[in-house]
Formats: structure tokens, C-alpha cells, sequence
């Protein structure tokens, strides 16, 4: 996600992208706005290691070998991916923001606007941003949100979290092959240009909030006391778990129904289906349970808003951090099977006393209270920080 145009002290967080999405966007103030997306399903779902400019080369010469005389069926070593059609769909979904033309456009808005300022996130931005700094210097400020795992001197600041440092620690040192530590990034301590948080960025703040309760109010506000609001993402290469977790996740919310009014349930993107299958099948049609089925819109803002409590499994760090900026009561399952910087994370969590550990045994009645994590208008005020070190002001 990118954020260029003028700024100020108001709408410096409002930029702040959704850590975690599967695009990244070109947010313009006033500048028009721009997306990076990354391509999907077939021979793309393979490569999704390599940087989105390289998947439109592949794309040229897909068509420049087939023509428009494409097979129906786009095979790789023999497995059948998936039709023309969708295929043709996919690449047209390939898009990359122009860091020229957006570089251009904040050198002809300095003399009315002052500089613009450039916020990004996610692998797919890097190469972008770092191109508008190079080629716009004197007219932009550019922030990368996630470590960008080498050459940091690219960006005027970089925004990350701890966690992403665990490499340096003596834990994370025992847990890397000699022969691979050279690989292994960051090889170096943060430097003064590097914020460090303990989560992700993300957009649910108070107004965010507010405005969701105002929008769920009809259908969230009524709903029997205590609201226990359970999300369920999905596993990832440093959090493995299946069909186990859903299993031991619904025996343990079937003994604490008693103390809740009622409970809300919903998946991610990435849930597999032998995983929402379970939670549907035992908890679906108990009277206290509302699971979402995915259709109309995502209530997640709603259910932040009107909770009373938490549980969420500990593959998400975006899930984790948006429940644990809300100041309730946060429930994780599964961090035991969490390693690597991911452990790291929640371990910081608990040190905090923003998490506890999902037993089955709580009363969701009983609340109890933390400091919120607060990152995101944190590092907010560190780019206004910033920004006035180079002697850009900030617009009221």
C-alpha cells in the first residue's frame, strides 16, 4: 500500500495500510490512487515467490508463444491448473503501481502541496517505493511498513515488528544452521531509522470503531451479554496445525457456553475447509452460535466493535493485534504450536499481559485489563517526528 500527497498531523494514520492483505495499493492525498496485486491461481500460485513485475514478463511471453490460440487448459508437469478463462482473468489482474509517473507527479505538487509522502507495505511494494525515492529524492518521504530484508538505507524510515529482529537474539541464533545464518535477515541491529512495534499495523482505531458500531448496531448491539467473538485463520509454515486444533478449539467453547450470552464465530481467507467443517458441524446449530458463512459483508470491524472478549487462533498476527489494541479480554489457541519469530511474538504478548492462554476453563463473564497495544498511532507520531527533523511542517 502506498500513501503520497499532502499530509498532516489528522490524516497521518488514516494511511496506514492493512498489514497483512494479499495487495498492496496506491493511496494518493491528493494524487489518484493506484494497487499492486498479486496474481492468483494457476502457474501463479506456484511462483508467488517471484516479484509481481516478473509475473507481466511471464504473462508477454505466455501470450507471445500461444497467441490467442491458447490451450483450454494450462497444465504444469502434467496437473491440470485451471482454464482459459481463468487464466485470462488472472493476468489481467496484474497490476504494478508506476513509481515514474508517481515519482513525476510529486515533483510538480512540491511547490503547492510540499512533499509527498509515500507509505508502503508488503514485498510487493519495495522495489516501487524505493524507486520513487531514488528518482524523486528531494520531493518525498518514503515509509516501508515490514522489514524489507536488506538495503534499509532505500527508505527514510522503515516500520516493523520486534518479532522480525529474533534472528539476532541467542534463541533465534540456536535455531539457525551455521551454513545459513548469512542468509538469514536481518544480519544487522535496527538502526536510528527503524521503528519497531509489537504487532501489526493496522486500521481499526477508535473512529474506525465507532463508525462500526454504528453500522452493526442493529444486528450486533441486541445480541445476548457477554458477545465471546471467536476468529479462526489458518495455518501457516510456522504455525502447523489442522483438523486437531478445530476439534480441541470447539470441546473447549462447548464448556465455556454457559458463561456467554452468545457467540459469534468467523474464518479468514485462509481457513482450510477441513477446518471450518468441524467448527460447523459440532457448533452450527447450537442456540448460542452464530458462525458466518462468508457471504454479504465481513463483520469482523462489527464484531471488534461489540465484543466483550476474544479467542482467536495464534497464526494471525493482524487478528491478534487488532483484538489486543481493543483493550478486552484476548483468548489464544494454538500459540503452543506456534515457533520461530511467531513464538517470539506471542511470548512478548504474554510479557505484557495483553494475551492468556484459551483453556476451557474461563468465565467469560469475569473481564479483566491490559494497556492496548497501541502501535499504530505510535508509529504515526513517528513519522511526524521524522518529518519535522527534516524540516517539512505539517499543515494544520
Amino acid at each position: 500500500m502506498f500513501a503520497s500527497g499532502q499530509y498532516n498531523n489528522n490524516n497521518i494514520p488514516s494511511v496506514v495500510p492493512q498489514v497483512g492483505s494479499e495487495e498492496g495499493c496506491v493511496l494518493s492525498l491528493p494524487l489518484p490512487s493506484e494497487r499492486v496485486i498479486r496474481p492468483k491461481g494457476g502457474f501463479n500460485k506456484r511462483l508467488q515467490f517471484l516479484p509481481v513485475s516478473l509475473h507481466k514478463r511471464l504473462e508477454n511471453v505466455r501470450k507471445f508463444i500461444y497467441g490467442d490460440s491458447l490451450p483450454t487448459q494450462i497444465a504444469v508437469r502434467g496437473h491440470k491448473l485451471m482454464s482459459l478463462a481463468a487464466e485470462r482473468q488472472v493476468s489481467s489482474d496484474i497490476l504494478e503501481a508506476n513509481a515514474k509517473h508517481i515519482a513525476a507527479l510529486s515533483c510538480e505538487a512540491f511547490a503547492k502541496d510540499g512533499p509527498s509522502l509515500v507509505v508502503a507495505s508488503g514485498r510487493d511494494t519495495i522495489s516501487i517505493s524505493s524507486s520513487i525515492k531514488e528518482l524523486a529524492p528531494e520531493y518525498v518521504f518514503t515509509v516501508q511498513i515490514q522489514h524489507p530484508r536488506s538495503r534499509l538505507n532505500r527508505f527514510d524510515l522503515v516500520i516493523t515488528p520486534r518479532h522480525d529482529y529474533y534472528p539476532l537474539t541467542p534463541e533465534g541464533q540456536k535455531q539457525i544452521p551455521w551454513l545459513l545464518r548469512r542468509w538469514i535477515t536481518p544480519r544487522t541491529s535496527p538502526e536510528r531509522h527503524v521503528i519497531l512495534t509489537v504487532g501489526a499495523l493496522h486500521q481499526a482505531d477508535s473512529n474506525a470503531l465507532k463508525d462500526a458500531a454504528y453500522t452493526w448496531h442493529d444486528e450486533l448491539a441486541t445480541l445476548p451479554r457477554p458477545l465471546l467473538v471467536v476468529n479462526v485463520g489458518g495455518p501457516t509454515g510456522h504455525c502447523r496445525y489442522g483438523t486437531d486444533l478445530a476439534l480441541e478449539l470447539t470441546d473447549l467453547l462447548l464448556n465455556i457456553v454457559p458463561t456467554c450470552g452468545s457467540i459469534r464465530v468467523s474464518f479468514s481467507r485462509r481457513t482450510p475447509c477441513k477446518v471450518s467443517d468441524i467448527i460447523w458441524e459440532e457448533l452450527g446449530n447450537h442456540p448460542k452460535v452464530h458462525i458466518w458463512n462468508g457471504e454479504g459483508p465481513n463483520p469482523h470491524m462489527g464484531h471488534l466493535a461489540f465484543a466483550d472478549a476474544f479467542v482467536i487462533t495464534a497464526d494471525s498476527v493482524s487478528m491478534l493485534s487488532e483484538a489486543c489494541s481493543t483493550g478486552k479480554p484476548v483468548y489464544v489457541i494454538g500459540a503452543e504450536r506456534c515457533t520461530w519469530k511467531f513464538r517470539d511474538f506471542h511470548q512478548s504478548l504474554k510479557n505484557r499481559g495483553v494475551v492468556r492462554p484459551f483453556l476451557g476453563k474461563e468465565d467469560i463473564f469475569e473481564s479483566w485489563s491490559y494497556s492496548p497495544l497501541n502501535d499504530t498511532k505510535e508509529a504515526a507520531a513517528h513519522v511526524i517526528t521524522a518529518l519535522a527533523e527534516r524540516g517539512w511542517g505539517l499543515p494544520s
